[in-house]
């Protein structure tokens, strides 16, 4: 109930609140429900999954809709300062909502495919944001404060990278759905590569983090 009284107010009460990705975890949320419950605890009854799922889709384009007129009314925005962290969960929500559907075994294989396609297109195109928008940064302000200056909301980039991956994995290794011969080759070529990605952009917020509280811990010792 929060969350509609929360999409309520933002949709309606407060047009100009400056919405960013994080509003996409009613959807995550919502989801991880179904992949602790199935996988943890018990196969759900199947009509039950599908009415949570749908659930989660509902609150995922009630957030992009809020996302688009963020971006699409409010004018005077730049895509270095205002193009937040947490807009990688536009792709990672719905890795998630995918993990929900394999691990549950509900809705076609066909439907899958499509969904997984969506999923990896949504993928490339907020990354090359994302690369554009780290230039747009060092050109202002340099590689130290441009991108290695750390933030708790980078975090939020390692799960939608490794969210993808999972969601993947899952669907390969799923039986029930078969996918086309096309799209299994592509996977084969693309998982070796994307579980490197995954681990490298790890291992990079980690050395980040690390940075972050070396400079702080020599902050403090200084003022001390």
């Amino acid at each position: 109930m929060n969350c509609f009284y929360n999409f309520k107010q933002l949709l309606f009460d407060h047009k100009d609140y400056p919405v960013h990705g994080a509003i996409l975890l009613s959807t995550v949320g919502t989801q991880s429900i179904m992949v602790l419950l199935n996988n943890v605890f018990f196969q759900l009854p199947t009509y039950f999954a599908v009415s949570v799922i749908i659930l989660g889709f509902i609150f995922y384009f009630a957030g992009m809709l809020l996302i688009g007129n963020r971006y699409g009314r409010h004018k005077g925005w730049n895509l270095a300062d205002d193009w937040a962290n947490t807009n990688c969960i536009i792709h990672g929500a719905l890795s998630i909502t995918g993990l929900a559907i394999v691990t549950t075994n509900t809705f076609t294989a066909g439907f899958v495919a499509v969904f997984w396609v969506i999923v990896f297109l949504l993928l490339v195109i907020v990354e090359i944001i994302e690369v554009i928008r780290a230039i747009k940064r060092i050109q202002l302000y340099g590689w130290n404060k441009g991108v290695f200056n750390y933030n708790v909301t980078q975090w939020s980039r390692n799960f939608t990278f490794g969210m993808f991956y999972t969601f993947t994995l899952v669907m390969y290794n799923n039986p029930i759905y078969t996918m086309p011969d096309r799209l299994i080759n592509f996977q084969e070529l693309f998982m070796p590569v994307w579980a490197w990605i995954v681990l490298l952009a790890l291992v990079g917020q980690i050395a980040v983090y690390v940075k972050s509280r070396v400079a702080t811990t020599k902050f403090v010792q200084r003022r001390v």
